[in-house]
């Protein structure tokens, strides 16, 4: 469990909870002592290339949504579905790096602990 609190500021879950809200995420690679940390650095850089493939997704489903018929399953159907299931997800992963736990997603956290090594 990671858990240690620098002499002021923010412990490990909660920076790494707070990391999940994108801006923070940024700034806690380049502030130090957040930056230091591989456990914030780590669920920093998940969060990051979550967002990269949430925005990726998004302009496949716009691209899609012009499509005749096609257009009206996305809208009505699959976007709210997956716009759902990423809220979700993204509470999720809060909670599990609230909890002091470096939950890992398929491919993203890999690419997010290999980042958090690389430092």
């Amino acid at each position: 469990m990671a858990t240690s609190a620098p002499a002021a500021g923010l412990t490990d879950n909660v920076a790494g909870l707070l990391a999940y809200l994108f801006i923070p995420a940024i700034l806690f690679l380049v502030i130090e002592p957040y930056n230091k940390r591989r456990f914030i650095r780590f669920h920093s850089f998940q969060c990051i290339f979550l967002a990269v493939a949430g925005f990726v997704l998004g302009i496949g489903m716009s691209i899609l949504w012009h499509i005749p018929f096609l257009g009206w399953l996305v809208l009505f159907l699959l976007w709210p579905l997956i716009s759902l299931a990423e809220l979700i997800l993204w509470l999720f992963l809060m909670y599990q790096a609230y909890l002091g736990k470096m939950f890992k997603l398929p491919v993203i956290g890999d690419m997010a602990e290999k980042q958090a090594d690389a430092m």
